[in-house]
């Protein structure tokens, strides 16, 4: 006989809060996912964002704000070296981290490592270096480390009450909230956070520079610091290549790429390359792994052989060329293709008041100096607390001056000790505090040599005291004081430039003209989710469906061949050039290239249109705008004479963009409108216009919550009656589309 099945129990679904019995579940209450994002990630977000990724107006993460003080506190500056296991041991007070995360921070601040400009760590022993992915640094047991002598400068009066001391997390000690800095240390070294959803990438200038542009806007607000610190300088050395639109975007936004070239000697005799200086942003193995790829993959004929030659003396990567190559087009070539050349990008997102924030550099330079300013001023007010307690003793111990044996007889005749204090006070007419210092003296200093010394301080005293009060009161005193401390500073520590300024880079557009592209029929394809396929003939004759991600679609496909330039244009209004070759080729059956990735555009940046330019730079792009101007823009205009890969203010941002096209020659286009009206414009009735981001020129009119729908080439559509859609001047509101001209002529749009 077959055993009967039991039911399974089920329960009503639980109301939000409600908590209800489920079998084999126990206990369930449902709670909206909002209430767990506001008690349980908001919190862990800001403590990363805060307390852990970016760095504050100090210059400094809590983690290296933490080491450098352990080791202040352990008297290594300007003491012997102690072993970094100590040191790692001893932050562990301050920094609830493992020995490792302590350890590598530690080695990045490090002289050895080579990754700060201003190193704060004198280290020795094997540090690794910065510019090397396989030199690795040694454990802490076998390093030692002390502070460099700059760390003075961060320390400075710390004792003094200038900043703000927290307990530490299990509230045995006390650390500094900040370091009272003399200089603006967030701009002296670079320093990378990525945090909950943002980052911070901060690039490094000259001290020198700094300081003399920081005392420049001391003394004028609007001084052009531009002119006094013309570009971020690197560790590392090599060449910037300079772009005043990028510079200016960095200087007043924050935001911004700087390119760095490596930099190179040709050996005639060996008739090899021997590269010294790298950009930041790579390592040598990096740079040899990419060469390795494309000699395999015959873009680079060029070389022979690549090595790692890098010694005690430093960095040295040897390329040894072919017989007959000419070295200055085979490093043009090689800075083109790999990273012998790469891009800075700048995101200056810092800690200001506890509050993320992007700041241009003359912004955090205004933001450095009231933070020093108020630091300078509680010094002030520090010294002239400490001198007028001085003062007010030693008016006490003048006042005994004028009778000392009667100082002593009332101590002596005082029946209690208690009482001491008091007839001091009624016998001299001080207070209780003066009597007590009187009374503390020691009978060997009763003597009127003794006083006299010590109530001669009292002029000098009451001198000091009457600066120390102009100086807290005044702002100007406080900006000539933090200006002959930054003056102190470049002059101790200040170094020459290690990165040279190249304003002009001749040759290097023509060399990448002449570069032999191998030239063959491709088809070009281009997803609605920014994915990017480039497929040979062969391939897509014999392949099958697309490959897409869930919910894509292709919107845009060109047959067109390997060697002609692409203009990727994004919602931030910016453009990124690159070639067809740049990308593999690719196959139908594969996802694609990520254009975000593959082009290294910024965060959420996402790509728009993509324009392929088969003869040049010629012909027109033309953006509509949503409010129903439109923009004619040279393609000559995005064409410029140095390799650049981005370019900012590719189209205007005052209004959201509607739709845009490229447009090879003069013709017609038709706009559509959500009224259902349609205009066609022949592209010769708008005005050029050659500046990029030019708000354009009105071509269609639009009503109150009218807007553009659709943009297209007239040629693409079939109208019963076309001249009915034109006008002889603009701007203007275009016809009811007929019934005739079907939606599905429209649908071509």
């Amino acid at each position: 006989m077959a055993k009967k099945k039991t039911p399974k129990r089920t329960a009503a679904r639980p109301q939000l809060g409600e908590t209800v019995q489920i079998h084999d579940a126990g206990l369930v209450m449902e709670t909206p996912i909002t209430n767990t994002l506001e008690t349980n990630y908001m919190p862990y977000a800001m403590s990363v964002i805060v307390s852990r990724a970016l760095p504050d107006i100090d210059g400094f993460k809590p983690a290296h704000r933490k080491l450098l003080y352990t080791m202040y506190t352990m008297k290594l500056l300007g003491g012997l070296r102690t072993k970094s296991a100590n040191i790692v041991g001893s932050t562990m007070h301050l920094n609830p981290h493992g020995d490792a995360a302590i350890y590598d921070t530690m080695v990045r601040m490090g002289r050895g490592n080579e990754s700060l400009l201003v190193p704060f760590v004198d280290s020795k022993g094997n540090f690794g270096k910065a510019y090397s992915r396989d030199m690795a640094y040694a454990a802490a047991r076998y390093t030692e480390a002390r502070l460099e002598p700059v760390c003075e400068e961060l320390f400075r009066d710390i004792d003094k009450e200038t900043v703000d001391f927290v307990p530490n997390y299990d509230n045995t000690t006390t650390e500094p909230c900040l370091l009272p800095v003399t200089f603006p240390t967030i701009l002296a070294n670079n320093t990378l956070g990525i945090a909950v959803g943002m980052a911070s990438n901060i690039c490094s200038f000259n001290l020198s520079e700094l300081c003399a542009a920081t005392v420049a806007l001391l003394k004028d607000p609007e001084a052009d610091i531009a002119a006094i610190m013309p570009a971020p300088d690197f560790v590392g050395g090599g060449n910037i290549l300079y772009d005043a639109a990028e510079m200016a975007s960095i200087y007043k936004t924050g935001r911004g790429s700087v390119r760095v070239r490596s930099t190179w000697v040709y050996n005639k005799e060996e008739n090899m390359v021997e590269v010294n200086h790298i950009p930041p942003t790579t390592t040598l193995e990096a740079i040899i792994d990419k060469v390795s790829d494309l000699t395999r993959e015959g873009k680079i004929k060029e070389i022979s052989d690549i090595r790692d030659e890098t010694d005690l003396n430093g960095l040295k990567l040897t390329l040894d060329l072919k017989r007959g190559q000419d070295p200055e087009k085979v490093m043009a070539k090689l800075c083109r293709l790999t990273p012998l050349e790469d891009s800075f990008s700048c995101n200056f997102n810092m800690l200001v008041g506890g509050q993320p924030r992007v700041l241009g550099v003359r912004e955090i330079l205004t933001e450095w100096i009231a933070f020093r300013m108020e630091c300078v001023r509680r010094r002030a007010y520090h010294d002239l607390h400490t001198k007028e307690k001085r003062l007010h003793l030693l008016k006490g111990l003048e006042a005994i001056l004028l009778d000392i044996d009667k100082a002593v007889r009332i101590v002596r005749e005082t029946a209690e000790e208690s009482e001491v204090v008091p007839n001091l006070m009624i016998g001299f007419g001080i207070d209780e505090v003066q009597a007590d210092y009187v009374a503390e003296i020691k009978l060997r200093h009763l003597n009127r040599e003794y006083i006299v010394k010590r109530t001669q301080e009292i002029d000098q005293l009451e001198a000091d005291i009457a600066d120390l009060n102009e100086i807290v009161g005044s702002n100007a005193r406080i900006r000539k004081i933090m200006a002959a401390e930054l003056n102190d500073v470049a002059k101790k520590y200040g170094q020459p430039r290690r990165c040279e300024i190249l304003y002009e880079v001749p040759g290097s557009e023509e060399t990448a003209e002449e570069e032999q592209i191998p030239d063959y029929p491709v088809t070009l394809f281009f997803t609605r989710e920014s994915y990017f396929k480039k497929v040979t003939e062969k391939s897509l004759r014999n392949s099958g469906e697309h490959k897409l991600k869930e919910g894509d679609e292709i919107i845009f496909r060109k047959d067109t061949h390997n060697a002609v330039e692409l203009l990727v244009f994004t919602d931030r209004h910016q453009v990124y050039k690159c070639r067809a070759a740049d990308f593999p080729d690719g196959k139908v059956s594969q996802m694609g290239e990520y254009l975000p990735t593959a082009l290294g555009m910024d965060e959420d940046e996402k790509p728009i249109f993509l324009a392929v330019l088969e003869n040049g730079y010629k012909g027109w792009f033309l953006f509509c705008f949503a409010n129903g101007k439109c923009a004619k823009i040279p393609a000559e205009s995005y064409a410029t004479k140095q390799n650049r890969r981005k370019l900012i203010k590719a189209y205007s941002d005052k209004e959201a963009l509607a739709d845009m096209l490229y447009l090879p020659e003069e013709t017609e286009i038709a706009i559509r409108t959500s009224a259902g009206r349609l205009l066609l414009v022949g592209t010769a009735q708008i005005a050029a216009k050659t500046t990029k981001d030019s708000a354009g020129v009105a071509v269609i009119t639009l009503k109150k919550n009218q807007h553009i729908s659709e943009l297209t080439l007239a040629e693409k559509l079939e109208l019963a009656d076309p001249h009915r859609y034109r006008v002889r001047s603009l701007p203007a509101a275009g016809a009811i589309l007929r019934q005739e001209d079907s939606t599905e002529q429209m649908s071509l749009l």
